[in-house]
């Protein structure tokens, strides 16, 4: 759904099935911004994350973690991590585009990739 939603306001969106096949299509497609959920299988988002901050190209690419825990330590790990935003679940799609738009202002009209 999320996906559908971003596409329909003009992202394109690169999906991933788990945490390591985050990183190789985050390697491979270099996206222009990183949302990416902390629970994911073969490998959890945090560890997914600093993978992708170890590939050069990647260290700046804005990332955002999404996850259902609301504990000021996890929100602490995830930005350890290399994520430079946190949100929680449910995601409200008003406050994630804002986000988007904070992170990638010349990006609406510039058709951004969102993996």
């Amino acid at each position: 759904m999320l996906r559908y939603l971003l596409e329909t306001k003009g992202y394109r969106v690169v999906e991933a099935a788990d945490g390591l096949e985050a990183v190789a299509v985050a390697k491979s497609s270099r996206p222009d911004l990183v949302l990416m959920d902390l629970s994911l299988p073969r490998l959890d988002g945090l560890s997914a994350m600093r993978r992708i901050r170890e590939e050069a190209s990647l260290h700046a690419v804005p990332a955002v973690a999404v996850s259902g825990r609301v504990k000021a330590e996890d929100r602490a790990d995830a930005l350890a991590a290399g994520f430079r935003e946190y949100i929680t679940k449910p995601i409200d799609f008003d406050q994630l585009l804002d986000l988007l738009a904070r992170l990638l202002p010349q990006a609406i009209d510039a058709n951004p990739s969102v993996n």
